[in-house]
């Protein structure tokens, strides 16, 4: 309550490190802190929601993996959700409070991209146009990453990029700090990408790998004379879907060309639906 009381107009620092503090000390804090913030981000006052959201991104950066576990499940997630969706608390909602909202799920899907309740959640917001277009930071504010970040981040590979942003960071200068945040901004968009890459590789193998199973039985039915008519469509239908499915897996190869695993995983996808056409091919034709 301190820490989000809405008649104060700065954020009570002192107060919101005591806050992680105990959350970190409690064996169910992140639970705990996640529903009372909540709570307080979908407040009909805007200052106590914004003061939340502070707290919320504080948390982020201070209170580890535990909670970074909590915050990215739909329970939570969903609650956010409600303050930008017009069917809940978005009627109502402050355009600030909501843009906050937006831009905290965005820098989650930056930060965390492994976590793929987020990633799914942010497109879904994208998807019904709620969001319409990913937020801009402003060039004179540098946002600090949550602690840790992913070890896979660019500028943990990219010994130039995170030696010129060390460089900018330090300077006193507001065009080397709106020249370091283009450098993030820049770095955010290439993560995002391949961000992109790694799902559609995901949910194509993953595609792939449930056809190839039911193709395989089907087939072995098809060869006992066994198939009911809508079995038969079921596996027309599939046919044709693999068949679309091949030039997308030539191009995620291409993509992958760079990682070993990655271009490894395509290419064994890709052999097992060569196989199950091939026999479709052949059981179909000889009977």
């Amino acid at each position: 309550d301190e820490a989000t009381d809405p008649s104060i107009s700065e954020e009570n620092w002192e107060c919101i490190q005591r806050f992680c503090d105990q959350v970190n000390a409690d064996t169910e804090g992140p639970l705990f802190a996640l529903r009372l913030l909540a709570h307080k981000i979908q407040s009909p006052q805007e200052g106590e929601a914004l003061h939340a959201l502070t707290v919320l991104e504080t948390c982020v950066n201070n209170c580890g993996d535990r909670f970074h576990s909590e915050m990215a499940k739909f329970r939570f997630l969903n609650e956010l959700i409600k303050v930008l969706s017009p069917k809940y608390y978005g009627i109502w909602s402050s355009e600030k409070v909501k843009s906050r909202v937006t831009e905290v799920i965005f820098s989650w899907t930056v930060w965390f991209p492994q976590e793929v309740k987020i990633q799914d959640a942010y497109q879904m917001l994208k998807k019904q146009g709620i969001v319409k277009e990913d937020p801009k930071l402003p060039e004179d504010k540098i946002l600090p990453p949550p602690s840790p970040r992913p070890q896979n981040s660019i500028f943990d590979t990219d010994e130039e990029k995170s030696k010129l942003l060390a460089k900018l960071l330090k300077s006193s200068h507001p065009e080397d700090l709106q020249a370091a945040n283009r450098l993030i901004q820049s770095v955010i968009k290439e993560e995002q990408e391949k961000s992109a890459q790694v799902s559609r590789r995901v949910n194509t193998i993953s595609e792939v790998s449930e056809n190839v199973r039911r193709m395989d039985e089907l087939l072995e039915n098809y060869r006992r004379h066994e198939l009911s008519p809508a079995e038969q469509e079921t596996l027309e239908a599939l046919f044709q879907r693999c068949e679309k499915l091949r030039p997308l897996l030539f191009r995620l190869a291409s993509e992958a060309v760079a990682d070993e695993e990655a271009l490894a995983e395509v290419l064994q996808a890709s052999d097992k639906l060569s196989r199950v056409l091939g026999q479709y091919r052949q059981v179909v034709a000889s009977q």
